[in-house]
């Protein structure tokens, strides 16, 4: 069975191809600026030279679908020769709150209770409920399967998500931790117990999605049950351009002090701070890096603070978990930096975490990168969110 992979934002869609004979990937894809002048679409055939991009009007989401959908099954740069190829469509849903604790297949009853969790991703699910839309409209006869960034912590026990607040909040608004992106939490959870040749419901692991949106979330015997994220992606680790944990009473001093709007904390909150805001310079660590080592002191210590928050929450989740096994680092900064991985692990040797400078010299690709022999492995693992969503898609469909 083929499967087509789609992740919808409120102006873009990423998409994938995926031939679960043999989990290959046969191509992927980009749309960008839908319903706004300059609407592209890049699209890339595994094995293929060069890309595949037009430029073309695209005023909403079902225009953009329909362009992913013509190109792959176009006969140069198609990987399938029509729709009928395609069994199954999993799509990439933030948020269900504490409505679904496991992907599903998609109903009318689901897209209804998605709706109902709006209130809670209001910049995400609107988007991924239009993709969903628009692929029953173009592909009606297509299985379609959610896969939810917030079900993977799902298990998390109540003592981690319940906030010290009065309780009618809980009860009325679901005002709780709910945690993200879970899907690559369990992606490379689930692969480091294969590359350690260990079982998964038997081991502790402390796994480190270090992006410019970053979590890091404590797994005990294949469960969640603790995550750094809440109820919105901005609590927990300094981010790019988030603040992630504060004194909230910050927000209405500021509010006061600054004469902000209603909602203006929120987006400096969200879009002005993290080591952007500590630096002044970039949200990109690549620049803060560089300006950090040209003496650039503000940069230097953002990423001082970043480095200092991620310790923090290990060696928490290290205590919540009584031990680890073995520590995690994915996405962006975690797959790439050399650097940030051995700010990290330094001075952690007392929990046995520790890394091998010459086989941390790896950048994208899987490694365990801890001395032989060492108490706690140490694992870089690049994440593959859209291969997890493919797997379960699969699964869930041909069950049928």
């Amino acid at each position: 069975m083929k499967v087509l992979v789609i992740n919808c934002g409120s102006s873009s869609l990423k998409y994938q191809v995926l031939d679960m004979t043999n989990e290959e990937l046969l191509c992927k894809g980009l749309v960008e600026r839908i319903g706004m002048d300059g609407s592209v679409i890049t699209h890339e055939k595994v094995g293929a030279e060069g890309k595949f991009k037009l430029e073309t009007p695209m005023s909403n989401h079902k225009d953009a679908i329909g362009h992913v959908l013509n190109a792959i099954t176009d006969a140069g740069h198609g990987v399938v020769t029509s729709m009928d190829e395609i069994g199954a469509v999993g799509h990439r849903v933030v948020h269900a709150g504490e409505k679904f604790a496991s992907s599903v297949l998609i109903t009318d009853e689901v897209k209804a209770a998605l709706t109902e969790c709006i209130d809670l991703a209001p910049l995400h699910n609107p988007p991924n409920l239009l993709g969903i839309d628009a692929c029953e409209a173009l592909m009606p006869d297509t299985k379609m399967v959610a896969v939810f960034d917030t079900a993977f912590h799902q298990t998390m026990p109540s003592e981690s998500y319940i906030y010290a607040i009065p309780y009618e909040y809980y009860e009325k608004y679901g005002v709780r931790r709910y945690g993200f992106h879970g899907t690559s939490h369990r992606y490379v959870s689930e692969r480091a117990a294969e590359m350690l040749g260990k079982k998964y419901d038997e081991l502790k692991i402390i796994t480190c999605h270090l992006g410019n949106g970053a979590s890091i979330t404590a797994i005990k015997n294949g469960k969640s049950i603790d995550t750094s994220m809440g109820f919105t992606p901005l609590e927990g680790l300094v981010m790019g351009t988030r603040s992630g944990d504060l004194d909230p009473a910050i927000v209405s001093f500021l509010e006061e002090k600054e004469g902000l709007p209603q909602g203006g904390a929120n987006n400096i909150l969200n879009k002005k701070s993290g080591v952007l805001g500590i630096s002044g310079v970039s949200s990109d660590f690549r620049d803060l890096m560089e300006a950090a080592n040209g003496g650039n002191k503000r940069a230097k210590l953002a990423l001082d603070v970043y480095v200092h928050r991620v310790k923090h929450y290990i060696g928490a989740y290290v205590a919540e978990l009584n031990g680890v096994d073995a520590v995690v680092f994915t996405a962006g900064l975690g797959e790439n930096s050399k650097e940030m991985r051995e700010l990290i692990c330094t001075d952690m040797d007392y929990l046995g975490i520790k890394i091998d400078p010459a086989k941390n010299a790896v950048r994208g690709k899987e490694a365990v990168i801890s001395p032989d022999g060492a108490a706690v492995n140490v694992l870089l693992i690049p994440t593959n969110e859209e291969l997890t969503i493919a797997r379960d898609t699969f699964e869930i469909v041909s069950a049928l």
